[in-house]
């Protein structure tokens, strides 16, 4: 900060701590959003962000958190800029913690430039709307719920269920149909995760060779939960760069938002903010909205940032606010289905209650298959039909079931057992011809959602 060349006041007005906080009197010419130092009696030096201004008072953050200090010797010093991220290609194979600072032994990159890690607020005519299909190589993905270029999709997960390990194929396998593999990266942020998990995606990434092509933020568990704030808006710059200036197509993998969210409850508690639903702020839609919103593409650029954000229900609960808030701002959803994960499926993908909403902009002729659409909508009603099958047999028994209900009842199994389950990166087109063998067993006037001309194409008698 100081080195940049901006001016320096040093303050010694410390009034009051409360967690993370630092509340601050005679803060004159103090700016929201301004990056300080807070100097430690012992010499220490941490960095922080002024969080509001009222006044000649201001509330400062302090990302390593607060012990230690007190109110007499604690000295903050200003230097009257926001939070930047030195950007360039050197960011790319390097590691860094939530705040930004390398944690893989090699010196800082060395910066380009240097942006606000807030962002910017993209002007909506400026958005080019995306179409373009992200081959992910996961079935249940790229044949029901298709990811594009320039979207936010958030997976729905529970605590135990393997979010984590889905994410990590979709980054070592995902694909953009038409473009060079050097063109694909993949920035990855991770809020609160566990040493363990950290070390896992780092692993996959360097076995399927794309570390090289990766850029990683991890704030651990053990790590400075304020830090959690900050973390996602480092990735989402450097994305930002990549994507923009560079050209690249960006895949951002945000995990756990819930870990994030719960430390802006934290950071509101300490406010001592009127709380909203179940304690959390009620300004967190306006919050995840500035960093989900943060996806897209641009015209007059070739590149594109897409969101995959990981977030746990607290007991599975779609309702509670974190997924209930995030499903409004984004574009669809997947949701992972404990039942699925406990019979030994991966990934566990619950293909009834996931959607994307842009899915049609990414598929059909000239872009996938011309029967994408069609085979998708066939499956998908035939699944329902047998999940809705399995819930009555429940009830009656199995014994008052037609010839018709007892092969719906057998393709719900099929279904699961041979397109929601995989080991390894599947193709479309493998996806597709898995599809067309699955519905083997009806006759054309039971296809009744694809039209008889494709019927005719691709279906075959093997």
């Amino acid at each position: 900060m100081r080195d940049r060349g901006l001016r320096v006041v040093e303050l010694r007005t410390v009034t009051y701590v409360s967690g993370p906080l630092l509340f601050i009197d005679h803060a004159h010419g103090v700016h929201a959003e301004e990056v300080v130092e807070v100097v430690t009696p012992d010499g220490e030096i941490r960095r922080g962000q002024v969080l509001e201004v009222d006044g000649a008072k201001a509330v400062i953050e302090v990302y390593s958190g607060t012990k230690g200090l007190d109110l007499a010797t604690t000295r903050i010093r200003l230097g009257g800029d926001s939070a930047r991220l030195g950007v360039g290609g050197g960011l790319l194979g390097r590691m860094f913690d939530g705040s930004g600072q390398p944690t893989d032994g090699g010196p800082p990159p060395m910066p380009e430039e240097f942006w606000d890690v807030n962002g910017l607020p993209i002007n909506p005519a400026a958005r080019r709307y995306p179409s373009e299909f992200i081959e992910t190589g996961i079935s249940t993905i790229d044949g029901l719920n298709t990811l594009v270029r320039g979207q936010k999709l958030p997976i729905f997960s529970g605590f135990g269920l393997p979010a984590g390990e889905l994410a990590a194929d979709i980054a070592t396998h995902a694909r953009v149909v038409g473009a060079e593999q050097d063109e694909f990266v993949v920035v990855f942020a991770a809020m609160g995760t566990t040493a363990r998990e950290a070390s896992f995606f780092r692993r996959h990434l360097e076995e399927g060779g794309r570390l090289n092509r990766t850029v990683l933020f991890l704030n651990l568990a053990d790590d400075p939960t304020i830090e959690r704030l900050l973390t996602p808006r480092l990735a989402l710059t450097a994305a930002e760069f990549l994507a923009f200036e560079r050209g690249m197509h960006v895949l951002v993998i945000l995990t756990d938002m819930t870990n994030y969210c719960e430390a802006l409850r934290e950071v509101a508690t300490a406010r001592e903010e009127v709380p909203g639903r179940r304690g959390f702020p009620g300004y967190m839609y306006t919050d995840l909205a500035s960093i989900f919103e943060r996806a897209g593409r641009l015209h007059g650029h070739s590149g594109s940032v897409t969101q995959l954000v990981i977030l746990s229900m607290p007991d599975d609960d779609i309702t509670h606010p974190i997924p209930d808030l995030s499903g409004y701002i984004t574009e669809g959803q997947i949701v992972l289905s404990r039942d699925l994960h406990r019979r030994g499926l991966f990934p566990p993908v619950d293909v009834l209650p996931s959607l994307s909403r842009l899915m049609n902009a990414g598929i059909g002729a000239g872009k996938t298959r011309e029967d994408h659409r069609p085979i998708a909508d066939q499956l998908y009603s035939f699944y329902a039909q047998g999940r809705d099958l399995r819930r009555l047999i429940a009830v009656v028994g199995e014994g008052s079931l037609s010839p018709a209900d007892r092969r719906l009842l057998a393709f719900a199994d099929a279904f699961e057992q041979r397109f929601v389950d995989q080991d390894g990166r599947r193709p479309l087109t493998e996806t597709l011809e898995i599809a067309w063998k699955l519905l083997a067993d009806f006759g054309n006037d039971e296809l009744k959602r694809i039209p008889p001309d494709m019927l005719e194409r691709y279906r075959t008698d093997d």
